[in-house]
């Protein structure tokens, strides 16, 4: 069996922010831009993302399934459009989840974020 490697570690949260299990990379909390618009936030998640993948040397057309949530699930359409220019075709599974979030800020801080597992297996 191959290792397990957690990378961008955050011992407060008691988070990695990206862990390699064998062919699979998973990502969890993958938010910025928070008080700023849900487009920013969506942005900015990516973001996130993009900068936790680069640590295995992947980017986001490896990320094959995601859990979006947001605090209100009316503005997927403006995740889909973020998703349209930045995910070049290669589209992942994903699902959509309305929730409270319990972050600072409350109703008009954190409105998105995704969490995602990528294929990080054999790279062409």
């Amino acid at each position: 069996m191959s290792e397990i490697i957690r990378k961008d570690v955050n011992e407060e949260w008691a988070h990695s922010g990206i862990i390699k299990a064998g062919d699979l990379c998973f990502l969890s909390y993958c938010a910025a831009n928070v008080g700023g618009t849900v487009e920013e936030q969506v942005n900015g998640a990516f973001d996130e993302m993009e900068r936790r993948l680069a640590l295995f040397d992947l980017t986001l057309e490896n990320v094959v399934h995601m859990d979006c949530l947001f605090r209100d699930v009316w503005n997927i359409p403006i995740m889909e459009k973020v998703i349209k220019k930045r995910f070049n075709g290669k589209y992942p599974a994903r699902k959509s989840i309305r929730t409270d979030f319990a972050h600072v800020g409350g109703e008009s801080g954190l409105q998105f974020q995704a969490d995602a597992v990528a294929y990080c297996g054999k790279q062409k």
